[in-house]
């Protein structure tokens, strides 16, 4: 959700228009200038000064849009601001709807984007000064994110982007995950080069390092991590197939046990499969809202039209399909081959699969 707010005549012009037109907008202005059709258009009217409004709408919303000069503005949310993981989008557009500026949390909290969105809106001309926007280049806390990608620490992000936006030697090495990552119509800058090891990577001594991959590292390979940021792409397809009244806790023990034997990240997980018969399975459903995953059942049917390694008869008697966590994580990965094809343990059995790009 976004706040538009407005404290003069003109301003109040230009957020009307915009709350008409951003999805997801609330609009707030003075009393001063209320035309009478506010409730009926549900804008939201304030007396006094707008500074008094401010410290709930950054608590409440994800991005602000304020018409309003940008000295006023950084005067008003200085003390507010906490930390650019959490602070929401600020966007500042001029009294006459000819700029829109990006003025907080431009990459993380969404500011440039919306500074882009915005100025369409108007036809106003998009003000971004952030150095990977400006030179089209990589952004570092951003890199994946619209693929699901998520840092496993944001420890070495400020080194690395300033060796992106400095021209240093970077490597970019990518074990996994989707490929098309380069968002610019020109060419990847030339001191950024792709690996598909880290070995390989190593060997030329980068001054940085941006490493995608679902596996573990070993002790040898983490030293492209110091001065480097490793992303989990969401590559990893669990099958599962479990007792009934099986617990969440027993669950997860399962999942962690068997992603630690294959040397694989939990952050990489991108989805929990199984037969529809478990489709309302406790503690299926508790690990999976837990951990944010997708969720996704077969018909028997569909299970079986897939070929397996390890048919069963007793799980046929009991489900109708020859198996349960094999031909799910097939069927989900499109993979011919699975990083594990069955285990059982205690009352859960998991298969693992990888997503190919």
């Amino acid at each position: 959700m976004y706040a538009v707010v407005a404290i003069t005549k003109h301003g109040v012009d230009i957020a009307r228009k915009v709350g008409e037109q951003l999805p997801n907008a609330h609009v707030y202005y003075t009393n001063k200038f209320a035309r009478g059709d506010e409730a009926e258009k549900g804008i939201h009217v304030f007396e006094g000064n707008v500074r008094l409004l401010l410290p709930s709408l950054f608590q409440t919303y994800r991005g602000l849009v304020l018409i309003i000069s940008l000295g006023a503005v950084v005067r008003m949310i200085a003390p507010l601001l906490k930390d650019k993981k959490t602070d929401p989008a600020v966007v500042v557009v001029d009294d006459k709807g000819e700029h829109v500026i990006s003025v907080l949390s431009g990459h993380l909290g969404g500011a440039n984007e919306l500074t882009r969105q915005v100025a369409a809106l108007l036809q106003a001309r998009p003000v971004i000064t952030t150095a990977s926007d400006v030179q089209k280049t990589i952004a570092v806390d951003l890199f994946g994110r619209q693929f699901g990608w998520v840092w496993e620490s944001d420890e070495k992000l400020t080194p690395v982007s300033a060796a992106v936006v400095n021209e240093q030697n970077v490597a970019v090495v990518q074990e996994s995950g989707e490929r098309e990552w380069w968002n610019y119509d020109t060419p990847l800058p030339s001191h950024i080069c792709v690996y598909s090891s880290i070995p390989e990577a190593l060997a030329e001594k980068p001054d940085a390092a941006l490493v995608v991959t679902h596996r573990l590292l070993s002790k040898e390979e983490e030293a492209i991590l110091q001065n480097g940021v490793l992303y989990r792409p969401k590559v990893i397809v669990l099958g599962i197939g479990c007792n009934r009244g099986t617990s969440a806790e027993e669950i997860e023990a399962v999942i962690d046990e068997t992603l630690a034997e294959l040397r694989f990240s939990v952050k990489s997980v991108k989805a929990v499969c199984t037969i529809a018969l478990k489709k309302d399975e406790p503690g299926l459903l508790e690990v999976v809202r837990k951990y944010g995953w997708e969720f996704v059942y077969y018909s028997p049917e569909e299970l079986n039209h897939v070929h397996i390694e390890q048919p069963s008869e007793t799980v046929f008697r009991y489900t109708g399909a020859y198996g349960v966590s094999e031909p799910a994580a097939k069927l989900y990965s499109g993979a011919e081959n699975l990083e594990l094809v069955k285990k059982k343990s205690g009352n859960v059995t998991i298969s693992v699969a990888l997503l190919r790009h």
